[in-house]
This record gives structure tokens, C-alpha cells and sequence, in this order.
């Protein structure tokens, strides 16, 4: 059993988390009331009020430091992220290498990424114009079950290094693993409430929702995240959204069929399936169609479910154990071939991986999300109607191509906020690219420079820096004014020829 230390005061009410594997309780926090989540953002703002006025490279020390005490405690938290998330042991390890890397990135960058710049004044050259980032504040994190740590790390590390503060909210089912973070950013800040967890349900997140925070981030699903942004609405606060997806891959026919089986493999099954940039279909030109299948079932029967040296580990909702049921068994009504696993070898929390095909979009396992084990693979006769099925989705997150030459231009026609070019999920693992979908993937960045401005406003500062007789932003103006005014017109938009710069301050000057 794992005694979870936390700061709520006002309800007595205790929340469990349980090992997905075994439905054991492995430990239990309390769960934060409203007036704890706003006794927690007052203390985050105090803190963000220090933490914005220090240097980046102070911050980016700190951040250095927090990075190497949970590099420390890597073993402590793979360990927990596979007991509490149900995932293997090996898993549990690449998404703390993973947490760690955007942490690394984000302290690095920050000071690059909002350094201010200039922009052309254009018409008001008298003008120097400049583009600045502040901090937001204080940020409000709701993370999800999946990736308990890697995933909220996208926000919290970013967020923290552009200067704000940081409440976060983890996932009801996996609230052990945000605490232990939080015991570590304790040690290691000098400003102890910088990195604060809240634990609790539904109600919870609500409350941190419509609180005073500066902006939310939030992952999850589209239904929930919907929710979330009609809470934060309430006081107008921004939020972005990483929600859920149903990433399509497309396979050409000159594809290297044994690295396109083996990232589809990958990509559909690893966390069991349990990631929303998981390959949720897959389009393959009909000639080389099955070939492709054939290679996709003899790596699949190679998988290991359960263990801990196990390739797949236990699902760690069971109701979405309940969504991918019902998937599979509405595919198979409608005609979907099953060739490995299915509706009955699901036990308990242990879904076998399951290959299907003869699948179209009348079924959900084509249409909506399904999150689990599952690769549904469909002929198609051309690129152009892999391209078009891809893209009849209401979703938008991540992508895939395998092909030959056209690789590149076939990625481009995807709608989606990210693709891998003969490879899968590339984008998520590398730090300087955004992460985000369209539609109702959502909407905003983590990752990459667009991250860390995420977690900024913008300033806009235009700084006279001459005086000039034609001042347009007065009402004392000479005689001839509107003579010149009409010239400059004509000459800067007309279809005369455009004056140079020279010419132009001449005529400003007078």
C-alpha cells in the first residue's frame, strides 16, 4: 500500500487507486474540495508572483535540478506508473525518459523562445515595433489516465519554464504518480507551492476549471473537454485542449511492408492501445493488401500480453474495456474478420491484440475512438481514397504515411496536426515539434516553441523612436497634408510602382 500525503483540508473523503492487473488497492489521497483547489491556486499565485521575476537561466537551474531528482527516482516511478496505470515495466521507463526530455527542452529553450523580437512598423516608420511574452500565472493542469506523467509533463515543464505556476489535477485513476512528483518538486523548488497536485474525481476538476487560473490544459476526451471549457468559460479563462483521436495510417504500394507492419504494430497496440495518437486504422493499396496483413498477424502472435516483461499490459479503466467490447462486437455484426484476439479473448482487464479486417466506416471501431488493442485494416483501391477516408473523420491529431517518393506529399494532404513519415508517433517524442490536433482532437500546443508561448500573452509595444513632421497620429498636421497623404497612397498601394524606403521617410520628413 502506498500513504499518499496531500494538503486538503476540508473533507474527509478519501479516493482509492487500484492496480488495473490485480484490482488491488495500492493506495489512497484525499479529495480536494472547491475551497482546496482555490486555497491552492491562491498559494500558486503567491508563488508565481516570485517565481516570474527570476532570471531564465535561475529557472532554468531549478528546473535542471527537478529534472535530475526525478531522473534519481526513475526506478521508484516506472515502477509506480506500472502498478497504478497497468502498463509494462519497460513502458513505465520510456515515458519517464520521455517526461524528462520535454523537462530538459523546455528549461533550455525558454529564453530563446520569448525572447522579443522585431517586427516591421510599416507604414509608421518613425515606430519600432516589438513583440514580447510575459507569464500567464498561474496554469491549471488536468492530466489523463494514459500517460500519467509524460503527458501532463507537455504542460507542467512548459509552463514552468515560461514562468508561471502550476496546480495540477491528475486523473482519478492514476493520482498516486502525480503526488510523488509533487513530493520531489517540494524538495527541490525553493517556492514549494510552484508545483502543486490536487486529487480528486469529476468534481474536482471542475472546481479547478472555474477557478481563478489563468488558463487550463487540458487532456482527455472531447466530451470532457468540452465540459471543461463551459466551466472555464465562466470567467473567461483560455484553456487548451488535447483531446482524443482515431489516427489513420496510409500504406502505398511500394512501402517497406515489414517496417510499415512493425510501426502499425507498435503504433496500434503499445500502452495497449491506450494513447490517443494510438494508429486507430489503417488503409492499405489493395495490392499489396495482404501481404501487409499477413505481416501484421505473424508479429502481433509474437506479443506478450501481461507480466511484467510483457509487451501489452492491462487495460486501466474498465470501462473502456467496455468501449473497445462493444467496438469489436458491432465491427464483427457488421462483417469485420477478426485474425488475432477479439470480443472473446478479452479477461477482465486483458485484452488480447486483435487484428481485423473487411472493415469500412459504418463501424464505430472505424469512426470513433476505441483507445485499446485494436488494428483495423481496410483495402483500398488508391492513395486518393486512403487519403479521403483518412480525412472522414471529425478527429485530427496524429498520422502516418509509408510509401516511396510520394511519402511526403501524400503526409500533406492529411488532415491532421501531426504525421510520421514512414515511421509512428515520431512527432510526440521529439521536443521541438508542437503537439495538437484540429477538430475534435482540439485545439493549442504543447511541445516545442509554440509550447512554451502557450503558457504567455503576448505584448504588442509600438516606441516612437523620431519625430517627423507628417505625424499621423496627431491632429496638428501641416497644410499640404492630404496632398501628401493622397501621394503615398498611390505610390505604397496603388498599382504604380512602389516607393523605396528612402523616398517614402523623405516625403514623411517633408
Amino acid at each position: 500500500m502506498v500513504a499518499a500525503m496531500a494538503t486538503a483540508t476540508q473533507s474527509s473523503e478519501q479516493l482509492h487507486s487500484y492496480n488495473p492487473a490485480t484490482g488491488e488497492s495500492i493506495g489512497s489521497v484525499p479529495i480536494f474540495s472547491a475551497a482546496d483547489v482555490d486555497a491552492a491556486v491562491a498559494r500558486a499565485r503567491v508563488a508565481a508572483q516570485t517565481w516570474s521575476t527570476r532570471s531564465f537561466r535561475a529557472r532554468e537551474e531549478e528546473l535542471t535540478a527537478f529534472r535530475k531528482a526525478l531522473a534519481a527516482s526513475a526506478d521508484e516511478i516506472a515502477e509506480l506508473l506500472h502498478r497504478e496505470n497497468g502498463k509494462p515495466l519497460l513502458e513505465g521507463y520510456v515515458e519517464v525518459m520521455m517526461a524528462l526530455s520535454h523537462i530538459k527542452h523546455a528549461a533550455e529553450r525558454a529564453e530563446k523562445a520569448l525572447a522579443p523580437h522585431k517586427v516591421s512598423s510599416g507604414v509608421l516608420a518613425n515606430f519600432r515595433a516589438t513583440i514580447s511574452y510575459h507569464p500567464l500565472g498561474v496554469i491549471g493542469v488536468i492530466g489523463p489516465w494514459n500517460y500519467p506523467l509524460f503527458t501532463p509533463m507537455g504542460s507542467i515543464a512548459y509552463a514552468l519554464a515560461a514562468g508561471n505556476a502550476v496546480v495540477w489535477k491528475p486523473s482519478e485513476l492514476t493520482p498516486l504518480v502525480a503526488l510523488a512528483i509533487e513530493k520531489i518538486a517540494k524538495k527541490v523548488f525553493a517556492l514549494p507551492d510552484l508545483l502543486q497536485v490536487v486529487t480528486g474525481a469529476g468534481a474536482t476538476g471542475a472546481a479547478l476549471a472555474k477557478s481563478a487560473v489563468d488558463k487550463i490544459a487540458f487532456t482527455g476526451s472531447a466530451a470532457t473537454g468540452k465540459r471543461v471549457m463551459a466551466a472555464a468559460a465562466e470567467r473567461l479563462t483560455p484553456v487548451l485542449l488535447e483531446l482524443g483521436g482515431k489516427d489513420a495510417m496510409i500504406i502505398d504500394d511500394d512501402a517497406d511492408l515489414e517496417k510499415a507492419a512493425e510501426a502499425a504494430v507498435y503504433g496500434g497496440l503499445t500502452n495497449a492501445g491506450q494513447a490517443c495518437i494510438s494508429v486507430e486504422r489503417v488503409y492499405v493499396k489493395d495490392t499489396v493488401h495482404d501481404k501487409f496483413v499477413d505481416e501484421v498477424i505473424k508479429q502481433v502472435r509474437d506479443l506478450k500480453v501481461g507480466g511484467d516483461d510483457g509487451h501489452l499490459g492491462a487495460m486501466t479503466s474498465p470501462q473502456q474495456v467496455s468501449i473497445v467490447k462493444d467496438h469489436l462486437d458491432d465491427a464483427i455484426a457488421k462483417g469485420a474478420k477478426v485474425h488475432t484476439g477479439g470480443p472473446d479473448a478479452i479477461s477482465g482487464s486483458y485484452i488480447q491484440p486483435t487484428v481485423l479486417t473487411n472493415v469500412d466506416h459504418r463501424m464505430k471501431v472505424m469512426t470513433e475512438e476505441t483507445f485499446g488493442p485494436v488494428i483495423p485494416i481496410a483495402k483500398v483501391a488508391s492513395v486518393d481514397e486512403a487519403v479521403k477516408l483518412a480525412n472522414d473523420s471529425k478527429y485530427g491529431l496524429g498520422s502516418s504515411v509509408f510509401a516511396g517518393k510520394s511519402a511526403r506529399a501524400i503526409a500533406d494532404r492529411i488532415r491532421a496536426g501531426m504525421t510520421s513519415v514512414n515511421s509512428v508517433m515520431a512527432f510526440a517524442g521529439i521536443p521541438t515539434l508542437p503537439f495538437g490536433g484540429i477538430g475534435d482532437s482540439g485545439f493549442g500546443r504543447i511541445h516545442g516553441d509554440e509550447g512554451i508561448r502557450e503558457f504567455t500573452r503576448v505584448k504588442s509595444t509600438a516606441e516612437n523612436v523620431m519625430s517627423i513632421p507628417l505625424n499621423m497620429m496627431s491632429f496638428r498636421q501641416p497644410k499640404d497634408a492630404t496632398k501628401r497623404l493622397k501621394g503615398m497612397i498611390k505610390q505604397l498601394y496603388g498599382e504604380g510602382v512602389v516607393a523605396k524606403a528612402g523616398d517614402f521617410m523623405r516625403k514623411l520628413r517633408g
